[in-house]
């Protein structure tokens, strides 16, 4: 009599090629690397199909600035924005604050309504600081090798809707915040002119014209483990007596609609979960309290805190992986949305938590860079969330970035969405599973 014996496979020799065909991504059309060399020099390198180049490769020059001098310049653009956008009180003609109009730009997200010719003067001098960072300190300089890389780069970026890759994981650049100048646009056609002053401000930052990821050559796996059957598995990490009176209660319903949602409110909840060594979340949402710590003389890092008000920090996340890092399932997309999270010094390590993120295997990390009002963090969470989790496989993180900067400036006349950034993941997106549950 012939008996069905149990069978337990305990191992798949072909199991790492058939993971292999699903890891394809789009080619990036520019990628703009920096090395630091002996001496402290700074050597950029551009490359990618966008580019033109008689020989092939890639362009390069050794630049005049030197790390701490860009890092410092890009800290100041960063405090700026806060300075003289996000706590922008507006004055009578006397001087004194205007009793109705206290910090309008921080306490809410759509500014319709607000002075276009404010706004304008405002931008302007963004924009001009912007365009300052990236031309007259990062490439500023006589030297002849400097000048032609510079025309190049100003080339490439005056066009629009480029894929565009920054490996600069230790000069922490605000990058959709830089800007071309006004005389790289001038002989350049745009698809539709822009109707007004403020429009063609906006046009000039980078963020607006491209999508962009910035990087610190952190490690990529090679491949994702398969999503697990079901609803999408999401978390809200958060601390819930912030932003009550701001949209972030729809942003935890939107997190929970159809979806098999996590939330945690304190530091042991979300060590708990991280240690685990099979982490299936596809998208991890902080709202918390953020900031920057230092460490005696190491540069400040971020911290962000949930309820409990216990810091977590890149370094939890490798206290609680580091036995997983090759062989546990970790692949979220990280959505850092910290009040206090992009305000910092020079000297501070802002990729830190997201470079140590993606090290274990996030696929991207989207923070703001400046110290983000809770009113439009709000906005812009609901905004993304939205559309992430509704994605089709067109709709990445990248694709979503980009459009979201855009959306902001022309339906809302603020500038804000440009001062989130992407570091890795633009090509990340909600991955639906291919197989069902076999108890179902």
């Amino acid at each position: 009599m012939t008996a069905q014996l149990p069978v337990r496979i305990v191992q798949d020799p072909s199991d790492g090629f058939r993971r292999l065909p699903h890891v394809a991504i789009a080619e990036y059309d520019l990628r703009i690397s920096f090395d630091i060399l002996n001496g402290g020099r700074l050597q950029a390198r551009m490359s990618g199909p966008a580019l033109p180049t008689l020989r092939g490769g890639e362009h390069k020059a050794v630049l005049s600035a030197s790390p701490v001098e860009v890092r410092s310049a890009a800290a100041r653009l960063c405090r700026r924005w806060k300075q003289v956008f996000v706590d922008h009180q507006p004055k009578d003609v006397a001087g004194r604050p205007q009793h109705n109009r206290h910090r309008p730009y921080a306490t809410a997200a759509d500014l319709r309504n607000e002075p276009e010719a404010e706004l304008t003067a405002i931008v302007a001098q963004l924009a001009r600081r912007g365009a300052s960072v990236l031309f007259d300190v990062l490439f500023g300089g006589h030297d002849e090798q400097v000048e032609i890389f510079r025309s190049y780069l100003a080339l490439m970026l005056a066009s629009e809707n480029l894929r565009i890759r920054f490996d600069s994981r230790d000069l922490h650049l605000p990058w959709p915040l830089l800007c071309l100048k006004p005389q790289h646009l001038a002989h350049t056609p745009l698809p539709t002119a822009p109707s007004n002053e403020l429009d063609a401000l906006f046009a000039r930052f980078l963020g607006h014209r491209h999508q962009i990821e910035h990087t610190g050559d952190a490690d990529h796996r090679l491949w994702l483990p398969a999503p697990s059957p079901g609803p999408v598995a999401v978390s809200l990490n958060h601390n819930p007596k912030i932003g009550l009176k701001t949209c972030a209660p729809a942003v935890a319903a939107l997190l929970s609609d159809g979806t098999r949602c996590k939330p945690r409110t304190t530091y042991d909840d979300l060590a708990r979960d991280l240690a685990e060594a099979d982490f299936d979340e596809q998208l991890m949402y902080f709202w918390g309290h953020g900031g920057f710590e230092t460490n005696g003389t190491e540069p400040a890092q971020l911290v962000i805190r949930l309820g409990d008000d216990i810091p977590f920090d890149g370094d939890t996340v490798r206290e609680v992986r580091a036995d997983y890092r090759r062989t546990g399932t970790f692949h979220p997309f990280v959505l850092l949305n910290a009040c206090q999270a992009g305000h910092a010094a020079g000297d501070a390590d802002r990729a830190f938590l997201g470079r140590i993120l993606i090290e274990y295997g996030a696929q991207g990390v989207l923070g703001p860079q400046i110290d983000m009002p809770q009113a439009f963090a709000a906005e812009y969470a609901r905004e993304f969330v939205l559309r992430y989790l509704r994605s089709g496989p067109d709709d990445t993180a990248g694709r979503i970035t980009h459009d979201l900067a855009r959306h902001f400036a022309a339906a809302f006349r603020n500038p804000l969405g440009l001062a989130y950034a992407l570091h890795c993941g633009m090509d990340a997106r909600v991955r639906a599973a291919t197989r069902t549950d076999p108890s179902s």
